[in-house]
């Protein structure tokens, strides 16, 4: 890896905010391999990617939205900043695609990644690293039609794209501009190593059971109805979800258990969570964040879950949440041959966990550029996050991902 630069910059005018953002690049980075970019929903990012093709002609486009800011290994930036991470890496390949995703999320994903590996001309060659950015809502499928090229032997790492408001003004941007129901795909062989991890911030409260009911829904393009996974729990341990929920919490939706509604802000703290595998005999949990009640006393929540599968109650603290971050980064800094020094870095941190630590997120990205060693680094938050866990992609909520490029 030659160099990796960070900057971002706020404003109302996009055009404006551009021009701040490559005064603070030197003149040789417009001929960088790969540019990501994260925005506030307020900016013009079809105008943002003409201009980041103009400005980076040679360079793999990815990024997206992002909800209430980016941050930097200079801190944090709000809803009106625009922030780049440029890569120079004149010895590697650099390949991005986008897309809508359709009606088979999972036939997109897989068409979306031939072209990126095709754009820099590594047909049927394996990455190092995918990364991908997305539209809410068809994160498993998107991850299925992604192994089917690469397996799990590369890591698929990447976020959610968001706004500020759950309002679905979410963007995604790539190589043909900006997409609100899309995905984007790049691939990275860079010249030097990578590291990443992908962690929650959260510990077991104690209760656990069995998910008994899922919410009828068309299964892909078929339209067969299915009851075997979903997004909207009706029952676990054979009672209603939302007061099993209730009950494992002591009381959190209390208020929303007769009139159902959103419950986004009452569950940060208190995620339920799937067992991901085990470490050194230390359990990885994949974090599940519930989002609402429905009229039937059940949970809606962010991530498919499959009938059958046990449900671990989780608990955190804000102090954890803002520490986890650094602790990611360092984790994926160690996960380098040798002790190599980072070049730069990409993190993905929900956009749930953001709206749980508020005024303190100026900390949290402390705490990266800390683990980092000042290296440059931008940040996203999302509202949903893919990366690679004990060996398996997948996708979770309320987590972290980081990815460390070597020098």
């Amino acid at each position: 890896m030659d160099r990796v630069h960070s900057c971002a910059a706020r404003g109302g005018d996009t055009a404006e905010v551009f021009r701040k953002l490559t005064a603070q690049l030197p003149e040789g980075a417009r001929g960088a391999q790969m540019v990501v970019a994260f925005y506030g929903c307020g900016h013009d990012d079809n105008l943002l990617a003409a201009e980041l093709r103009r400005h980076f002609p040679q360079a793999a486009l990815v990024g997206g939205s992002s909800a209430g800011g980016l941050m930097t290994e200079r801190g944090v930036i709000d809803e009106q900043g625009i922030g780049l991470l440029v890569l120079e890496d004149a010895a590697g390949e650099y390949g991005a695609a986008a897309g809508p995703l359709g009606h088979d999320p999972a036939a997109a994903a897989e068409a979306l990644l031939g072209q990126a590996l095709a754009s820099c001309g590594c047909e049927g060659q394996l990455p190092e690293l995918v990364w991908i950015y997305q539209a809410p809502g068809q994160e498993e499928a998107v991850l299925e039609g992604l192994r089917r090229v690469v397996g799990n032997t590369c890591p698929i790492i990447g976020g959610t794209s968001a706004d500020e408001t759950v309002a679905g003004r979410w963007r995604q941007l790539g190589p043909t501009g900006a997409l609100s129901d899309g995905l984007v795909v790049g691939v990275l062989f860079p010249s030097a190593a990578v590291g990443f991890a992908f962690q929650g911030g959260y510990e077991p409260a104690g209760p656990s059971g069995v998910v008994t009911g899922i919410g009828f829904q068309p299964d892909g393009a078929s339209g067969v109805v299915t009851q075997g996974h979903g997004r909207e729990i009706l029952s676990i341990d054979g009672e209603p979800a939302a007061a099993v929920y209730n009950r494992w919490t002591g009381g959190v939706i209390a208020a929303e258990l007769e009139r159902g509604g959103s419950i986004l802000q009452q569950t940060t703290m208190f995620p339920l969570a799937t067992d991901g595998g085990r470490i050194d005999g230390v359990t990885h949990y994949l974090l599940i964040h519930p989002e609402s009640v429905t009229p039937a006393g059940g949970l809606r929540v962010f991530r498919d879950v499959a009938a059958g599968t046990r449900l671990f109650a989780m608990r955190g603290d804000r102090r954890r949440l803002i520490e986890r971050a650094g602790r990611v980064s360092r984790q994926a800094r160690r996960s380098l041959p040798d002790a190599l020094a980072v070049a730069g870095a990409l993190v993905v941190y929900c956009g749930g966990c953001k709206m749980a630590v508020d005024k303190e997120i100026g900390e949290v990205a402390g705490a990266i550029a800390e683990s980092l060693h000042g290296a440059p680094f931008l940040g996203c938050f999302t509202f949903g996050e893919q990366g690679c866990l004990i060996d398996s992609n997948v996708h979770g909520n309320l987590m972290i991902s980081a990815v460390v490029f070597a020098r």
